[in-house]
């Protein structure tokens, strides 16, 4: 970049906002002086060789990052107790911490790493390097996709792991010959999950890529569903029904550790709608 260039790139907009806001030229104009390609006090890129710029810029960023790091100690010191006993990080660990969360620039999302620390120092091996990995990648949007995964997510039975439950199949039997298909499916779109968020949490490593089936459900022994909020006891009516889902990988089990999801209550109620012909349902408080 000349130093024209570099006088272009400092110089501020005389352009008119857009109507919506805020003109496309000054958000380019922003991103260039994190860049350090804009005039600050004594230093003057369109003065400077480009190692000194580099070096501007090297500079700006430290500074960022130690912003980030200093701000994501601050709120894990709020959320580490002061009458439970704590225990010493593993350094391999905590080195790879910091590393990642140093590039951590979003709030809420900082807010998340300082929970995961506060939470090791109390109890570490919840949360591994890869889950680290994954969650340093996440968008603020991913992980809204997320929370809002984790509102219309359930526990099976006993199970530990999470599951998105998106219907259930009639296999076997005479009932299977009357119905136009022996799937009963739930649009999850009408919740605000479309197949494309599906998609961002596989992609990410947080859900599995494939649907699941349980095993046949045996007629006598009602499954027992667990949401936020919501409790349900699913009789079925024949033994020839399965239930469909999404599974959570094991990174998606430990992210969900950090989440407080608000339940999807339209969502609970629809499962129930779409239970009702074939299972027995009982709410339980």
């Amino acid at each position: 970049m000349n130093d024209s260039n570099l006088a272009k790139a400092g110089e501020t907009d005389r352009s008119a906002d857009s109507p919506s806001g805020v003109s496309a030229r000054k958000k380019a104009l922003v991103l260039g002086r994190q860049l350090g390609l804009a005039s600050e006090q004594d230093y003057r890129p369109a003065n400077a060789s480009i190692l000194e710029r580099a070096d501007h810029r090297d500079k700006k960023r430290a500074c960022q990052y130690q912003l980030n790091l200093e701000t994501i100690y601050a709120m894990a010191l709020n959320h580490t107790p002061s009458d439970v006993t704590g225990v010493d990080l593993d350094p391999d660990w905590s080195h790879q911490f910091f590393l990642m969360a140093e590039q951590i620039h979003n709030r809420k999302m900082q807010d998340l790493w300082a929970r995961i620390l506060a939470s090791e120092i109390v109890t570490p091996g919840n949360f591994s390097l890869r889950t680290l990995a994954t969650l340093k990648q996440l968008t603020h949007r991913e992980a809204q996709v997320l929370e809002k995964t984790l509102g219309m997510a359930a526990k099976v039975n006993n199970e530990p792991r999470l599951k998105l439950i998106s219907g259930y199949r009639l296999s076997g039997g005479l009932g299977q010959y009357f119905r136009k298909s022996s799937s009963v499916n739930l649009g999850l779109s009408q919740f605000g999950l479309p197949y494309s968020a599906i998609l961002t949490l596989v992609d990410a490593g947080i859900l599995h890529s494939s649907e699941f089936e349980t095993g046949l459900l045996d007629s006598k022994s009602p499954v027992r569903l667990v949401l936020h909020g919501t409790q349900m006891r699913l009789a079925p009516k024949s033994g020839n029904l399965l239930l469909s889902y999404y599974r959570f990988t094991p990174v998606g089990d430990e992210l969900a550790q950090l989440v407080q999801p608000k339940p999807d209550q339209d969502y609970a109620r629809a499962l129930q709608l779409l239970f009702a012909k074939d299972f027995k349902i009982d709410i339980e408080a």
